[in-house]
């Protein structure tokens, strides 16, 4: 089930919610969940380990795809755990194939208790929704060593066993999908989350294009090195001598993201096919005017940066090289003017 089909799943599964437990959700709509947040983590692990040469920061890269009992409303919380079989604080969503995760085992529906030196707890049955266990779980693993094997406890048919997992470096970033049915991507320096609207309406290539963008943020340090200047977001980026910074900043993450494609293996094309088919219609509104670039001048800058990729690969854009210097705003010297 994709597209169109997966999204009404998945907006079904929101408003059942906040609906009583007779509206719980069926089989068909937990699996919707799991293959949408198997397609987001799949793009940003090939993201993810091809580009660890050009990061700081650095995280194992497992292949896993993990949950919580507790990322479900109360509602639906006890179908879940029986669906996915969560009988533990972390359940495995999936595994990616090809993954350190997937060589050693590990496989969807099972239940981690343990990874290294990373303890994971369970909360309390009727605990509110929440997300915050999944995100703590997430930094103790992220927390351990990126290229060395990583014991991990887990459980499988309440079997308890124990593998050895090899993983590889990645970039240290989680990457999320947003039940929603408007249009949102954002990055917060440790997170790239992007809404499920992107997933109903655009091919993969195109989707891997926005979280490039957005995973290109959080590389380069934006949202530190704008908090460190003072720097307003939301809607007062668009005003006062905010643009200038936001503006610079769009531009860096359009040009590096042309390189993480490339790096990962997607035609950075993907970036201009997403621009044109997105752009006309929900790239003019007056805050993305005053706060963004023209998006037909973001398309020639992108071009421009095709142009300059070379055949040298990991790609390193000179753009990387100012994530530990502070924001300049001269965004014109970066921008080229559509003809």
């Amino acid at each position: 089930m994709r597209g169109h089909s997966v999204i009404l799943a998945l907006l079904a599964l929101a408003v059942a919610a906040t609906a009583s437990p007779a509206g719980a959700a069926d089989d068909e709509t937990f699996e919707a969940v799991r293959a949408a947040d198997t397609v987001i983590a799949r793009i940003g692990y090939r993201l993810a380990i091809a580009n660890a040469p050009l990061c700081d920061s650095l995280e194992p890269g497992l292949g896993l795809v993990l949950q919580t009992p507790e990322q479900y409303d109360t509602g639906l919380r006890e179908d879940a755990v029986r669906h996915f079989h969560m009988d533990g604080a972390i359940g495995v969503e999936a595994v990616l194939p090809g993954s350190p995760a997937a060589a050693a085992g590990i496989e969807a529906d099972d239940v981690l208790v343990s990874a290294g030196s990373a303890r994971f707890n369970p909360s309390a049955p009727d605990a509110a929704a929440t997300t915050q266990g999944l995100i703590r779980a997430s930094a103790l693993i992220a927390a351990l060593p990126a290229g060395t094997p990583i014991e991990i406890h887990g459980r499988r048919n309440s079997q308890d066993y124990v593998r050895m997992v090899d993983p590889v470096p990645a970039c240290r970033t989680r990457f999320e999908m947003l039940i929603s049915n408007g249009y949102t991507a954002q990055s917060d320096g440790e997170m790239v989350q992007v809404s499920s609207r992107f997933f109903q309406e655009y091919p993969e290539d195109q989707l891997a294009a926005l979280l490039a963008h957005e995973f290109a943020h959080n590389i380069l340090h934006h949202r530190e090195r704008m908090e460190e200047m003072g720097l307003s977001f939301g809607m007062l980026s668009g005003f006062g001598r905010n643009v200038r910074y936001f503006r610079e900043t769009e531009l860096q993450a359009d040009i590096l993201s042309v390189s993480l494609l490339a790096n990962a293996g997607y035609d950075p094309e993907a970036i201009v096919r997403f621009w044109q088919a997105f752009g006309p219609s929900h790239a003019s509104s007056i805050l993305l005017d005053r706060s963004h670039p023209a998006w037909k001048d973001r398309v020639a800058t992108v071009e421009k940066a095709i142009a300059d990729l070379g055949h040298t690969r990991p790609s390193r854009p000179p753009v990387l090289a100012s994530r530990d210097k502070p924001l300049q705003g001269d965004w014109q010297a970066l921008l080229v003017k559509a003809r």
